[in-house]
């Protein structure tokens, strides 16, 4: 009786090598840029307690209500969630372990989320993002910053046509009086609205107005704007961020319906979206949550912070022309014979201890098929030791990758000084490809 094959969980993808390594070389320039703006990293729990999530993102949210994978602990009872996002976790930990009484705090993390929601491109139960918090810096000026930040990255990437929407949600006070104009204002053009508009009308109504319902934009259009409602302090904060933008030459777009899907978002909201990921148009999403650090427990302090969807940025990247690239050894090393596998191994380690990389060939086989993966192995040169060289004490060197106006020939070279004639070859391709 044949076994059924056992697959991954519907919506969480394997990342596969050739794939793999093209994520490394997006992570490494993710990490280059944070680190030039003074950001550092965090790694946090892919599990925390279910309550977490509750008292930060808010009770009669989505995630929360209907995406969030949720489960009770069977040693203890405790009930515990896969993280939906990373914001309530980083916060939790700047907390418990009183980062903010050293200093304002400048964190990023990279890592898997988990929603449990319909996959469609762009949109997957696990997914990867790179969340930037700042906690403890109150002024317009890091907001700005955060923003800017985007516009340099897109750059880094080879990214165009992503655009920039800012908004401005106001204090709770504010919001609060906005939330019972919604109220009203919707509740009386009740028959127009769709089963999701009804759900939040009283629960979240600021939500409706980030309804992707053709059929209710023009209702959604007449709704009470939320600026209507906002005092000095928050306009004054506003502008300071839009005065960031124009010092910086930064195009933006005020949008009056972006919102944020969590509640803990105050004053400052912004997104990055592109036409070229379908309904999937956000790549970059974050905005200021000053009230969240009181929320979980902490001491009042001040927070703004963004995420980006990696696998949409990938996605970007690839529709951009980027392709994957197998990250090339320098040596694939060929050998056959009992004294030839000995002096592979040492000779091996001798090119690794100079900071070379090394592909040591195991498995047998004839020289032909040794050759035949070293050249699809993608390395420059191939290292060949049969029991004739090791009794000499050399190697054949071999050129795999042609460089005009380089020899290709191959050569036997002493097996000491090997790692020094493979440098001066890859000096010498260098200087050819100049």
């Amino acid at each position: 009786m044949s076994l059924v094959k056992i697959q991954s969980v519907r919506g969480m993808n394997d990342i596969l090598p050739d794939e793999a390594e093209f994520w490394d070389l997006f992570e490494e320039t993710i990490r280059s840029w944070l680190k030039s703006y003074g950001y550092r990293p965090i790694r946090l729990p892919v599990v925390e307690p279910t309550p977490l999530f509750k008292r930060a993102i808010g009770e009669v949210t989505d995630i929360v209500e209907k995406e969030m994978y949720s489960f009770i602990d069977s040693l203890n009872g405790e009930p515990l969630t896969l993280r939906p996002e990373g914001t309530a976790g980083c916060v939790r930990a700047a907390i418990q372990h009183n980062l903010l009484a050293q200093q304002p705090q400048r964190l990023y993390y990279m890592g898997q989320m988990f929603r449990h929601e319909r996959p469609q491109k762009g949109r997957y139960r696990q997914f990867h993002q790179v969340g930037v918090e700042s906690l403890g810096f109150a002024g317009p000026d890091i907001d700005g910053e955060q923003i800017l930040m985007g516009a340099r990255l897109w750059d880094d990437l080879g990214l165009g046509g992503i655009d920039l929407q800012i908004n401005t949600l106001g204090e709770p006070a504010e919001r609060a009086r906005h939330r019972a104009e919604l109220i009203e204002y919707f509740a009386a053009h009740s028959e127009l609205l769709d089963d999701d508009a009804r759900r939040r009308l009283y629960t979240n109504p600021l939500r409706i107005l980030d309804s992707k319902n053709p059929a209710l934009h023009d209702l959604i259009l007449g709704a009470p704007k939320l600026i209507d409602h906002l005092g000095p302090g928050s306009m004054a904060h506003f502008e300071g961020v839009q005065q960031v933008l124009r010092d910086a030459g930064q195009p933006f777009t005020i949008n009056p319906r972006l919102v944020r899907g969590l509640d803990y978002y105050n004053l400052t909201v912004f997104e990055w979206i592109t036409d070229r990921l379908g309904a999937q148009g956000t790549v970059c999403a974050g905005g200021r949550y000053d009230g969240l650090v009181e929320q979980l427990g902490g001491k009042p302090a001040p927070a703004c912070g963004f995420a980006m969807g990696v696998e949409r940025l990938i996605a970007l990247i690839r529709d951009a022309g980027g392709v994957a690239t197998a990250a090339a050894v320098d040596v694939y090393l060929v050998h056959q014979g009992n004294a030839a596998s000995r002096l592979a191994v040492r000779v091996a380690e001798g090119l690794r201890d100079q900071g070379l990389d090394v592909i040591f060939h195991c498995g047998g086989g004839s020289f032909k098929t040794q050759m035949k993966k070293a050249d699809a192995s993608g390395a420059n040169l191939a290292v060949i030791i049969g029991d004739d060289e090791a009794a000499a004490g050399e190697v054949t060197l071999k050129p795999l990758r042609a460089i005009a106006g380089q020899p290709n020939e191959q050569q036997r070279v002493s097996a000491d000084g090997l790692a020094e004639v493979i440098m001066s070859h890859m000096l010498d391709c260098l200087d050819g490809e100049e």
